[in-house]
C-alpha cells in the first residue's frame, strides 16, 4: 500500500497475543494502528483491562467484530485492516460449535459487509494451516495423498502414523498452499469459511485481500493459562515449576513452530506488496520440529533435563498427525524469510513464562543467543 502519509491499520483482535506484537512491528515501521478488541474476561480477566504488554501508542476500541455499529466506528479513518478477530482452539471448537462460528463465520461477514460502504486499501485475513487438516503426505514409491484421515480404530491401538488407503505407513511432506483444504475440525471449517468470503467478496468488489495461512504461532504473552494457549508455553511452565511435561500419542507428531516475530514480520511484508494482493500464503518456519524435540530442549533451556517427558500413549479429537509449511511462496513473493531459530526463540519464550511465573508485570527483554537470529521487541 501507499506510503507517503502514515496509513492507519485497523487490527481486529488486535489485543490479543499475535495482535499485540503485530502493533508493535507496525508502529516501530510508521503506521498508525487502532485496534478493536471485545477484551473479553477469559483472555482478558474481568476487569476487562488493556494489556500492559501492548504498545501505549495503539488506540483501542473496545467492542465486538460482530457489532456492526462498533466496528465501523472502529472503521473510521482506516487505511487497510488486518483481520485477526477470532475464537481459536481446534479441539473445543468440538463442543463449541455454535460459539466459533459465530465469532469466526458471522463475524468475518459483518466485516465484510462494513467494508462494502467503507472502501480501503488493503485486507489481510489470518487464517490457519488448520484447513489443511493432516499435512502432504507421500509413499515410499513417490505417490502423493494430499487428503488423509487416520484412522480411528488403528490410533485407538496406538498405531499413529497415517497410511495409504492400502494400509501402507506414507511420509510427511512440507504442505504447500495448493493442497487441496481437508478441515478436520469446526474451527478448521470457520477459518476456510472465512478465507472463502473474503476472498470472494474482495474480488467481487475491489477490495485488495490477501489470506496468510499462519502454523504453529509461539512466544511471549501467550497466555499459559488459558486453554487456548501454544503446547510450548505449556511445557515451559510444567517444567519451570519442576513437573514434567505430557506428550500426546507418543510424542514424535510434527509441527511447524514460528516464531510471532517472524509472523507479524509476514503481516507487515503482505501489507506492503503489491504482489501480494488475491494470494494464499503459508507462514511458517518452514522447518518440522517433534514434540519430543521441542521437550527436550525446553528441559535443557530451564535445566530440568532429570524430568522425563510423560508419554501418554493417547490421542485427541481433532489432533492431526504431522503438519508444516512449504513457505516457498511466502519467499518468493512477499519476501519472506524467517529470523528466529526454534532453539532463540524457546530461550525468549522461557524468559517471560519465568517471568509471569514469579509474578512480575514487566517482562525480560527477549534473550539474544544462539547464532545470529535476531528478535524484536
Amino acid at each position: 500500500m501507499h506510503r507517503d502519509t502514515n496509513p492507519t491499520i485497523l487490527i481486529t483482535g488486535g489485543a490479543g497475543f499475535i495482535g499485540s506484537h503485530l502493533a508493535t512491528e507496525l508502529l516501530q515501521h510508521g503506521y498508525g494502528v487502532r485496534i478493536l478488541d471485545n477484551l473479553t474476561p477469559r483472555v482478558h480477566g474481568p476487569e476487562r483491562h488493556r494489556p500492559g504488554h501492548l504498545d501505549r501508542r495503539a488506540e483501542v476500541v473496545v467492542g465486538d467484530v460482530r457489532d456492526p455499529h462498533r466496528l465501523r466506528e472502529a472503521l473510521d479513518g482506516a487505511d487497510a485492516v488486518i483481520h485477526l478477530a477470532a475464537v481459536v482452539g481446534e479441539r473445543s471448537s468440538m463442543y463449541r460449535l455454535e460459539k466459533y462460528m459465530s465469532v469466526n463465520t458471522s463475524g468475518t461477514a459483518v466485516l465484510l459487509e462494513a467494508l462494502l460502504d467503507h472502501p480501503i486499501e488493503r485486507l489481510i485475513v489470518a487464517s490457519s494451516s488448520a484447513v489443511y487438516g493432516e499435512g502432504l503426505y507421500c509413499s515410499y514409491n513417490g505417490t502423493t495423498y494430499p487428503k488423509i484421515r487416520r484412522s480411528p480404530d488403528r490410533t485407538a491401538r496406538g498405531d499413529w502414523e497415517p497410511r495409504s488407503p492400502e494400509g501402507e505407513v506414507i511420509y510427511p511432506l512440507p504442505t504447500p498452499e495448493t493442497k487441496e483444504p481437508s478441515p478436520l475440525s469446526v474451527y478448521a471449517i470457520s477459518k476456510y469459511d472465512q478465507e472463502e468470503m473474503c476472498g470472494l467478496i474482495g474480488e467481487s468488489y475491489g477490495i485488495p485481500t490477501t489470506v496468510l495461512r499462519l502454523f504453529s504461532v509461539y512466544g511471549p504473552h501467550q497466555g499459559y493459562t488459558s486453554p487456548y494457549s501454544g503446547m510450548l508455553t505449556e511445557y515451559a511452565s510444567r517444567l519451570l515449576q519442576g513437573l514434567p511435561v505430557r506428550l500426546f500419542e507418543d510424542g514424535y507428531q510434527q509441527r511447524d513452530f514460528v516464531s510471532v516475530y517472524d509472523a507479524v514480520r509476514a503481516f507487515r511484508l503482505a501489507l506492503e506488496s503489491p504482489a501480494a494482493i488475491g494470494g494464499t500464503f503459508n507462514i511458517g518456519s518452514g522447518r518440522p520440529c517433534t514434540f519430543r524435540t521441542v521437550a527436550d530442549l525446553l528441559a535443557a533451556i530451564t535445566g530440568r533435563q532429570h524430568l522425563t517427558p510423560e508419554i501418554l500413549g493417547i490421542g485427541r479429537i481433532g489432533d492431526i498427525r504431522h503438519r508444516f509449511a512449504d513457505i516457498g511462496r511466502a519467499r518468493e513473493v512477499l519476501g519472506y524469510e524467517p529470523e528466529v531459530t526454534i532453539e532463540a526463540g524457546l530461550l525468549d519464550l522461557v524468559a517471560w513464562v519465568e517471568a509471569e511465573i514469579a509474578g512480575r508485570r514487566k517482562v525480560p527483554a527477549p534473550i539474544k543467543a544462539l547464532g545470529s537470529s535476531r528478535l524484536r521487541v
